[in-house]
């Protein structure tokens, strides 16, 4: 894990503006980020307080990092996607509630403003993000259509100029702290009631008629850092500041939420070698048994899996930087986008369970790294699509695919597939059967897990072709072949157990003693 020495640590943010080359102007926001949360503040105990003292979040702001994700038209660094994930990585690093903060502001907000806003709103809102290190954020969930967004119940009506606003939306991240918000509804017509598309609206929260009212502060298990709650919506926004779809709103919601699946790995790559590093340097400095932990065969095997989370998520990462850019319209990418962000999440879960054995009991506090970083990440598998639903969408995604193509045999589809194509080879053997639908929602959900897998593998593949070290290409290869040999075998068992009625008492192990 990197150190960092207080009196080597600059005691001011330096300045910068948006000119300076983006190698500097990241290592200016890497040593600020270092000397807040470690030099000026004890991240470890930092991170068990709700919320950021305010100093800290303005010299986290002060070298304006949301630049970075605004472009040169509107006073930002450019907008390039690169810059973007690397950006979001460094602040992994340090702290992930602080990515989790730096990816809210980039794909909820400032991307889908600069793709799909009126020129107006766009102009004015993103120059005030530059000027004013302003934040914003999305509201789409609702307390009673969490994963069912499709049938929320948030409705507008024209007011003239102006489009009326009102609902109920929670678990919006940057509760009561964003300038900004984009607002989801759905039309409302006196004869006709709800429209089935739907609509996003930019509200500023603090002009007059747009303040949204926060009812609840909610106590979040994790990401202390981030408030959420929820809000109540009643507010009148000028028509201008309406989002424009290219064809639907559902489409332009999709394109949104996929993309921003497509850039977790930007908040899981400094997250995930943080972990390495951590469990590195903790397995080489204690002993157990007049040994250090390094040496010992089952502690290398969990080394090796968390080297390969790091090695996964770097292809991820280049596989975003190549195919998530504005430019496209990821409406239809669903399969691609569910399985980079089910898995990745998988893999910081995993890593931080691992981490977490592996330093003993001391990591089992809230103050310390592993601890905190096991509650900060499992949100991440539930957020922005449960993993179990995402799961059944890309094994019912598959299907329709291979029902279009009027194949069975799996082997032979994704010997086709651009997604899967070179990772099929080393697994013939493996994928040498056929699909047999319909499938139970619990077959769809291990057949997805499986597919994902093989997404990624291929992804990993091709980073080992553009120069990737080619010792870490084959560890990774061989534990996600390992992994994807798991999965082929609890997909072929048939199980189709459910939860069995019983009378009260009637089966207690008491009754069983002689």
């Amino acid at each position: 894990m990197e150190t960092v020495e207080k009196k080597n640590v600059p005691t001011k943010p330096e300045q910068v503006n948006s000119a300076t080359p983006f190698p500097e102007f990241l290592q200016i926001f890497k040593n600020s980020l270092k000397n807040v949360f470690n030099a000026r503040e004890d991240l470890d105990q930092l991170s068990t307080s709700r919320g950021l003292p305010p100093y800290v979040l303005r010299e986290i702001m002060a070298c304006s990092p949301f630049s970075t994700f605004i472009s040169q038209q509107y006073g930002g660094r450019g907008g390039q996607l690169h810059e973007g994930v690397a950006l979001v990585e460094a602040a992994s690093y340090e702290s992930l509630p602080l990515a989790l903060m730096f990816g809210i502001n980039w794909a909820l907000f400032i991307q889908p403003v600069s793709k799909y806003a009126q020129e107006s709103a766009r102009e004015a809102v993103l120059k005030d993000f530059v000027e004013h290190r302003k934040m914003g954020g999305l509201m789409i969930t609702e307390p009673d259509f969490g994963s069912d967004a499709l049938h929320m119940q948030s409705r507008w009506t024209e007011q003239g100029n102006n489009c009326h606003l009102q609902g109920t939306k929670h678990w919006a991240g940057l509760t009561g702290w964003a300038d900004y918000w984009l607002l989801t509804a759905r039309k409302f017509n006196p004869q006709k009631g709800l429209a089935r598309d739907l609509d996003f609206f930019i509200c500023d929260a603090n002009a007059p008629g747009q303040q949204i009212v926060v009812e609840e502060k909610f106590n979040n298990l994790g990401i202390y850092m981030l408030p959420y709650g929820r809000n109540r919506i009643d507010v009148s926004i000028p028509a201008t500041h309406r989002l424009i779809p290219q064809s639907t709103g559902v489409k332009m919601m999709l394109d949104l939420l996929h993309r921003s699946r497509m850039q977790f790995p930007a908040m899981a790559m400094g997250f995930l070698t943080r972990i390495l590093d951590e469990a590195t340097d903790h397995c080489r400095e204690r002993l157990v048994g007049g040994k250090n932990l390094f040496s010992y065969d089952q502690v290398q095997a969990r080394l090796s899996r968390l080297q390969s989370a790091v090695t996964i998520c770097s292809a991820l990462c280049v596989n975003t930087c190549e195919r998530a850019g504005l430019e496209n319209n990821l409406a239809t990418h669903g399969l691609e986008a569910n399985a980079v962000k089910t898995y990745i999440t998988d893999l910081m879960q995993e890593a931080s369970q691992s981490l977490l054995q592996l330093v003993g009991a001391k990591g089992y506090r809230l103050d310390h790294f592993a601890g905190r970083a096991t509650v900060d990440n499992r949100p991440f598998q539930i957020f922005e699509g449960s993993n179990d639903i995402l799961y059944i969408q890309i094994g019912e995604t598959l299907l329709k695919q291979m029902k279009v193509a009027k194949e069975k045999q799996l082997l032979s589809y994704l010997s086709r597939f651009e997604l899967t194509s070179r990772a099929v080879e080393p697994l013939k053997k493996l994928l040498c059967f056929a699909i047999d639908a319909p499938l139970s929602q619990r077959k769809l959900a291990e057949l997805g897990e499986l597919i994902s897998r093989i997404v990624v593998m291929n992804m990993v593949i091709k980073l080992g072709g553009k120069g990737f070290s080619k010792e870490l290409i084959s560890s990774c290869l061989e534990n996600l072949q390992q992994e994807i040999a798991t999965l082929v075998t609890g997909y072929s068992h048939t199980n189709r157990t459910r939860l069995i009625e019983t009378d009260q008492g009637s089966s207690t192990w008491r009754n069983c003693l002689d």
